[in-house]
């Protein structure tokens, strides 16, 4: 799992997937974003849209500081860098946005494939709903058997991501947390463990 650190104050990334098709002379165009929280998802995403019936299949993405993009057989910079540009004039992160070409005949120049990859993805973002990014930090902490079904309870009833794992000694639980739920989480697991557990903030950890 790829996680990132954040360096601006309020990142936005978009609520879920939009998508937007529009022609330009004889050529369709499709644009398809989507919100992402890693590299893994991305490539997830790109397999799982693979279209062998599209001309082009041109992307960008940003995660946090990281970047990508991808002009698929269009002349180098008509397409993933406008895509690119889009994301980043709408000050959003967290976003992979598709854009589908099927070629109709007519060429569009260098100029018209900047226009057009750019103004469709442009156009797609502006139907997505913008939502605050909230940073969350991976956080650990062991039980036993009979206290992980309260803590279990408390994760599910404040919709905290975690993942489990059975031990022959107990539950070892990762999950992620606000930054706003770390210290009356922490408080909780040393109050019913008595003090014997604590909660390990893994601050290397990062995640969107």
């Amino acid at each position: 799992m790829n996680n990132f650190v954040y360096d601006v104050g309020m990142p936005f990334t978009i609520s879920t997937l939009v998508s937007f098709e529009e022609e330009i002379k004889k050529s369709r165009f499709q644009a398809i974003a989507v919100p992402v929280e890693n590299e893994q998802a991305v490539k997830d995403f790109l397999e799982a849209y693979k279209d062998m019936s599209t001309t082009h299949q041109c992307w960008a993405w940003k995660i946090g500081n990281q970047l990508r993009f991808n002009d698929d057989g269009e002349p180098s910079g008509t397409a993933g860098r406008p895509i690119l540009a889009t994301i980043e004039g709408n000050e959003l992160t967290n976003v992979l946005v598709l854009v589908n070409r099927w070629y109709g005949g007519v060429k569009l120049g260098t100029g018209g494939l900047v226009r057009a990859y750019g103004g469709c993805a442009g156009k797609c973002l502006l139907l997505a709903e913008k939502i605050e990014l909230i940073e969350k930090k991976q956080v650990a902490f062991s039980c036993l058997f009979n206290e992980w079904a309260i803590f279990q309870y408390e994760l599910n009833q404040q919709k905290i991501e975690y993942l489990e794992e059975y031990t022959a000694d107990g539950v070892n639980i990762l999950a992620w947390l606000q930054l706003d739920q770390i210290a009356s989480i922490s408080l909780k697991i040393r109050d019913m463990t008595r003090g014997r557990v604590s909660l390990k903030v893994l601050d290397e950890e990062v995640k969107p």
